[in-house]
């Protein structure tokens, strides 16, 4: 893996500001739908149920979650379903075509609909307390309780928040497009190859170039009072020549217990694998540049 990596100008972001939106729970048009069940919505669910392609399993899709991704459907972000990408304990992930407002959202000018990724959640999911671990503090979620409904709607839009605030920060994650539910769609990084790299899977010829912008996008984030809480290699892909953070849904903002805990862990991780590859770096030495410029000044 070779290049610049593409590091994102700051010009270009928005500041997120210090406001945090509260975080709604409760029933959404999913739920309407999957209640009334008319006929539209039935031969939806038969159609999408018996597609050998999306490899539909009961233990992801409720009737609700059908409800959901029929709503996506009728709002224009979803025009055609695809295969399976990754299936995990608690959400399964899969390829569709994006519909117009997906078009709109990627600010999409190649031919025919964009591939986007749909990220579909278990309500069964079977670590809650975990997920509940990483709500707990955050001031969107205050007095969510301890349902498993909630606790799985309120994972998926804390990941659909973090995602557009880490956007904002300059920080290069996957667009986020909607949230209907337990589903969220977003930008698909992949090739006619498949998915996009982890950092794990690639060989980096310039491993000190790519330490420095994952270093500023984890000062970015904390700059806008994030913490990933889960970064690593694995958590990091390489997609047309930049470096990509993924999976913010159990980023935590900087009012969290233990995010000073999170923030130390990644500083190891990704300190510890790029000392693997060459780098003179440690876990304090990173975690002493994020936070001495948390502010938003460079060093």
């Amino acid at each position: 893996m070779t290049g610049d990596f593409g590091l994102v100008a700051e010009e270009e972001a928005d500041a997120p500001g210090d406001e945090w939106e509260a975080l709604d729970v409760s029933d959404t048009d999913a739920d309407r739908i999957a209640r009334e069940r008319d006929r539209e919505f039935d031969e939806f669910r038969k159609r999408i149920k018996n597609t050998e392609q999306f490899k539909v399993e009961e233990s992801v899709f409720d009737e609700a979650t059908y409800g959901a991704l029929y709503k996506l459907v009728q709002d224009g972000q979803i025009a055609a379903f695809g295969g399976p990408i990754s299936t995990g304990k608690e959400a399964n992930v899969y390829t569709a075509l994006g519909g117009e407002q997906a078009d709109e959202g990627l600010e999409w000018a190649g031919e025919g609909p964009p591939e986007i990724a749909v990220k579909v959640y278990r309500i069964n999911a079977s670590d809650f307390k975990e997920m509940g671990e990483y709500l707990e503090g955050d001031p969107r979620f205050e007095g969510l309780g301890h349902r498993k409904k909630d606790i799985v709607l309120a994972w998926v839009r804390k990941e659909f928040a973090n995602l557009r605030r880490a956007k904002q920060a300059g920080v290069r994650v996957p667009e986020p497009l909607a949230v209907e539910r337990n589903v969220l769609t977003m930008e698909y990084l992949g090739t006619d190859d498949g998915r996009a790299k982890r950092l794990s899977e690639v060989h980096i010829e310039n491993p000190e170039t790519a330490y420095e912008v994952l270093r500023e996008y984890m000062r970015r984030l904390y700059a806008a009072e994030l913490v990933h809480g889960d970064l690593s290699e694995y958590n990091v892909v390489f997609y047309e020549g930049q470096l990509v953070v993924i999976d913010l849904g159990q980023a935590v903002t900087v009012h969290h217990p233990n995010y000073g805990d999170f923030l130390q862990r990644d500083c190891e991780n990704v300190a510890n694998f790029f000392a693997r590859q060459g780098v003179e770096t440690d876990g304090d030495q990173l975690r002493n540049y994020i936070e001495a410029s948390g502010e938003g000044d460079e060093e």
